[in-house]
């Protein structure tokens, strides 16, 4: 079977790219086999940006070494313009075929049954409709759609070999699997290859180490990133850019723990809702060593946490139940809202060591969170303010290219939590946010947190590659689940709605998604270097150190390069440091109280007096230009 099992409705939606690019992978098996023929296939299904298939080969291991003769089979295959034609099987005649070894191969091979063919057949529920494709000699269990020619497969590149279990099952046999990508074009092809090549020179783990942002060590634990000085700068800049704004938009600044009492959780959900996703518990010291003396096992300690029975407390998921916790210290009043609670809290969640990558997948993350309570009749308000907000952040960065994701819940859903003429509320004054914000925005039903409906941002960076960054989610439930109150003009209690708002999401994720959106030479105001000054000699060298040392106490962010190094040279240092400015001085410059500016993407901006220079460098970094 060359495609998992989708229903007729997703058949039907498939897109014309994943048909071509479904077809090319049997386009790619057809090749194999010619060059293989003992191969054995599973199925190939496509994926984001490109396809691949799954098949054993006991005889030969395939190595990017073979890519090239399988492309050139796959011309060849192209070039006959087979026909894919569909045909319905019985059961009876699919087994038979797959008996024979036909299946998934390009004649009966005695000897050979299509293992994998049976398997999946065995699948199949009784009464669902059996298909198969054929494209020349190639036949295979399949649910389609194809195109309708393999003519179309022309513009093909494999991209990457790797070892895989059959279904996904690691006590099932290894197989091997070939990635491969296709487009309609050879423009498209090209455009995409070279956006690969570009993401590879972009990587924030390269970028990171050359510049000495962010490392991350074993001795302290992978997933968890250290902020090197450099780094440390970068962060620093985002986050006073962030709190600058939320001074100017009425939000008070607060500081939790890392840690809360399990109690907490347990009201909010998170614990042991997501409880795979998290940390493990941690008992208080007392009782771990009652239950040791007890000779508690590992799964009763387990147990005793989940159900209450044992007391503990827990690296905190989320920062939302502290802010809770804030707001009900004292009595408020609807006067007192909207409460605009904002915090740069680090976050812990346990994720898979395979699903981990430098900074935009870690196990503990810093979010630029703000939890705001309002009245009901202040949600749609609200919403558009933290709405700005993100749209403000985006565009000082020049990420000016996304979209919105509004998140809906799935009716046929028993996750979601709450009363659901709340949920209809909240989806409601999301639509309406959305529709203001004037971005094109998707509904995607099954999406949402399990408490609120939420709005995404989706970024597309310089390459085209898209980052989900920003959230902002409407909660009716938590507010109930901690009971929280305020009295109203009609000294009645009333249900306060919350705002979850993340501009940035995760600093980790959001400072790697912007080393690779910057490729390293971020504007001024972030870089971690702003200006090298290169004096040409040493008779140069008094008045280098004295503009530096002004650059300094200017508040810029300076260095002095006075190694003998020639003057070409330590341009290119700073070229490859992606330093913004240099300024270059030799003696007439010195003479003349003036500077040669450079800069790193512009080029020879030439000679200009020192304070000129200071005076603009200022200005650019406090209007944060990019």
């Amino acid at each position: 079977m060359s495609t998992d099992r989708k229903s007729l409705e997703e058949r039907a939606q498939m897109t014309d790219l994943e048909r071509l690019r479904h077809s090319c992978a049997h386009v790619m098996a057809t090749a194999i086999l010619r060059l293989w023929p003992n191969a054995q296939f599973a199925y190939g299904p496509p994926v984001e940006n490109g396809f691949y298939y799954d098949f054993d080969l006991p005889d030969h291991r395939i190595t990017p070494d073979d890519f090239e003769k399988i492309e050139a089979e796959m011309k060849k295959v192209a070039k006959e313009n087979q026909k894919f034609e569909r045909r319905v099987l019985t059961r009876d005649e699919a087994r038979a075929l797959a008996e024979s070894g036909r299946l998934g191969g390009l004649a009966e091979r005695p000897g050979h049954r299509s293992v994998f063919k049976l398997d999946l057949l065995d699948k199949i529920p009784e009464g669902e409709e059996i298909s198969c494709y054929q494209n020349g000699d190639f036949i295979d269990l399949c649910a389609g759609p194809h195109v309708n020619y393999t003519s179309k497969c022309k513009n093909v590149k494999l991209m990457s070999v790797s070892s895989s279990y059959y279904l996904g099952d690691d006590t099932k046999p290894q197989l091997q699997r070939v990635y491969g990508t296709a487009f309609p074009t050879p423009e498209e092809l090209a455009q995409h290859l070279h956006n690969l090549e570009e993401a590879k020179k972009r990587d924030h783990r390269r970028i990171g180490r050359e510049m000495q942002l962010f490392a991350v060590d074993d001795k302290v634990g992978q997933g968890l990133i250290l902020w090197l000085p450099q780094g440390a700068i970068i962060r620093q800049q985002l986050q006073d850019f962030i709190s600058e704004e939320l001074r100017k938009t009425g939000y008070s600044q607060v500081f939790t723990p890392h840690i809360g009492k399990l109690d907490l959780y347990r009201t909010s959900g998170h614990f042991p809702y997501y409880q795979e996703s998290q940390f493990a518990a941690i008992p208080e010291r007392d009782q771990l060593q009652k239950l040791a003396d007890d000779h508690c096992s590992c799964a009763e300690l387990s147990a005793g946490l989940a159900s209450g029975e044992i007391d503990g407390y827990l690296l905190k998921p989320m920062n939302c139940p502290h802010h809770i916790r804030i707001f009900a210290q004292s009595p408020k009043s609807y006067r007192d809202l909207p409460v605009r609670l904002a915090e740069f809290g680090t976050v812990y969640r346990w994720e898979q060591s395979g699903e981990l990558g430098g900074m935009t997948r870690v196990r503990a993350f810093t979010q630029d969170d703000a939890h705001l309570f309002c009245t009901p009749d202040q949600v749609g308000a609200e919403i558009i303010g933290c709405l700005k907000l993100v749209k403000t952040v985006l565009t000082t960065l020049g990420m000016n290219d996304y979209r919105v994701r509004v998140s809906l819940r799935d009716p046929d859903s028993s996750k979601y939590v709450g009363d659901p003429a709340n949920w209809d509320k909240a989806e409601e004054a999301l639509r309406q946010a959305a529709v203001w914000l004037g971005v094109p925005f998707t509904e995607e039903p099954g999406e949402a947190a399990f408490y609120g409906p939420k709005i995404d941002f989706v970024v597309k960076d310089v390459i085209g590659r898209e980052w989900q960054l920003g959230t902002v989610q409407v909660d009716y439930n938590l507010p109930e689940r901690f009971d929280l109150e305020y009295i109203g003009a009609d000294n009645a209690r009333h249900r306060p709605v919350m705002i979850h708002r993340a501009p940035f999401g995760s600093m980790e994720r959001f400072t790697g998604v912007l080393i690779e959106h910057f490729a390293g030479h971020f504007p001024a105001w972030l870089a971690p270097e702003q200006v090298r000054v290169l004096p040409i000699s040493e008779k140069s060298e008094a008045f280098a150190t004295d503009v530096c040392t002004r650059l300094q106490l200017d508040g810029r962010r300076a260095t002095l390069d006075a190694t003998p190094d020639k003057i070409g040279a330590k341009i290119r240092t700073a070229q490859l440091d992606r330093v913004p400015y240099m300024l270059v001085i030799g003696e007439k410059e010195a003479a003349a109280g003036a500077v040669s500016v450079r800069h790193a993407k512009r080029g020879d901006l030439g000679v200009r007096p020192v304070t000129e220079f200071l005076n603009d460098l200022a200005a650019e970094v406090a209007e944060r230009r990019l």
